[in-house]
């Protein structure tokens, strides 16, 4: 009898914190290494938000909370769903959840059985298809181009559809790739799903007020409010706000499917942390001016990164929408041969001799489902950013 579960056969580590992890590895043994693998703005909590924490500590908010959030904070996700998108939810359809990936595995955990399928656009966040297997689902995936900047066409979603599919992940803007949908691109999505009623939309909002210019940010029930009564839209605090270690992830849907969520989260975690609820309600409730302050500094960085990855031998930077990711192609530079002499047959080859050529730590794009790409996380300071660019500059220059 073997003891480990079957269930993690179907499943491999995340790339993007092995990614991580490896570079502060090398930082201990002395090497100069510049991490762009993280998924994790730079900026600190805002003061308003960290305040409103110690408040309730010292108010004693220290105790165990209702399973699916208190009362203060589903009424504020509730009050954000409104003000921001123009959807009407309730509280009690509201959940609160340790992170967004919490609410994510839930929603799965309480819907999937097995053979149902979960259309996932390719290149994806890592965690979709794992979440998928553990749960039991089957992932179907269906690859994007980077002509049409890694988005979604009617047709592609259409020929993956089957009377299987269950959900369909959406993901505006994108991790790994930035790429953010308008509402006319988004319209002709839900088109599709209109017709395949089935099939169900976990939309992930995490990144949505991380949009650059004049892209205004759409969900889907926004752009159709038909698909309202089968689509669970989640978001979070972590990326806008800069609260990734406060570890809170919110969603909104049908009553039915947040009672299941909550019944599942009641025997496996409970509610998320007291404080950091408190710190959340301040964080939707309060001023906003940071978001925008922080946004710019963001595009910025973008600016920066896709000009300096274009003027690099062999590699092409689309220019993304949103979040702070770009998704380069390193295309240009398999089958040459690095500064070490080995030959560079793939992207997770580019990503490995550049780390140990440059010390510049990227996550290889066939982690995210396609490639030849890299991903870099430009939740950094412009002159670590320069530095890295330079480096990768170099790298490719090298290479012959």
């Amino acid at each position: 009898m073997a003891f480990l579960a079957d269930a993690l056969s179907r499943v491999k580590p995340s790339a993007t914190i092995a990614v991580s992890q490896k570079a502060r590895d090398l930082k201990a043994k002395g090497r100069d290494v510049i991490g762009l693998g993280a998924g994790e703005p730079d900026f600190d909590t805002p003061d308003n938000v960290k305040k409103a924490a110690i408040e309730a500590i010292n108010r004693g908010e220290t105790k165990y909370t209702p399973v699916a959030g208190i009362p203060e904070l589903r009424k504020a996700i509730a009050a954000k769903f409104k003000r921001e998108n123009g959807l009407d939810y309730k509280p009690e359809q509201t959940i609160v959840g340790t992170g967004g990936k919490q609410i994510l595995f839930n929603a799965f955990m309480a819907t999937l059985n097995a053979g149902d399928e979960v259309v996932i656009p390719a290149p994806y966040w890592v965690s979709y298809p794992e979440m998928v297997a553990l749960c039991g689902g089957t992932p179907v995936f269906v690859s994007t181009k980077q002509e049409n900047n890694f988005k979604l066409t009617a047709e592609e979603l259409e020929s993956v559809i089957t009377p299987k599919t269950k959900w369909f992940i959406f993901n505006s803007p994108s991790n790994p790739t930035g790429a953010a949908y308008s509402h006319d691109e988004l319209k002709a999505l839900t088109d599709v799903l209109l017709k395949h009623p089935q099939v169900w939309i976990l939309t992930d909002d995490m990144y949505e007020h991380l949009t650059f210019g004049d892209f205004k940010f759409v969900t889907p029930v926004e752009v159709e409010p038909k698909l309202y009564d089968r689509t669970l839209t989640m978001n979070g605090v972590s990326k806008a706000y800069a609260m990734t270690g406060w570890r809170i992830g919110y969603a909104a849907g049908p009553i039915e499917l947040i009672k299941a969520m909550d019944m599942i989260q009641g025997q496996q975690t409970s509610g998320a942390s007291s404080i950091a609820q408190w710190a959340a309600v301040e964080a939707l409730n309060g001023p906003q001016d940071f978001v925008a302050k922080n946004k710019k500094i963001f595009e910025g960085r973008r600016d920066l990164v896709v000009s300096m990855l274009n003027q690099a031998k062999g590699i092409k930077c689309p220019v993304p929408e949103g979040a702070f990711y770009v998704y380069p192609s390193c295309e240009g530079l398999i089958g040459k041969t690095s500064p070490s002499g080995k030959i560079i047959e793939t992207d997770e080859d580019f990503v490995s001799e550049l780390l140990e050529a440059e010390g510049v730590a990227v996550v290889h794009g066939s982690a995210f489902g396609l490639g030849p790409n890299f991903r870099i996380s430009y939740a950094t300071s412009e002159e670590q950013l320069e530095e890295a660019c330079r480096r990768i500059q170099r790298f490719c220059a090298a290479c012959r």
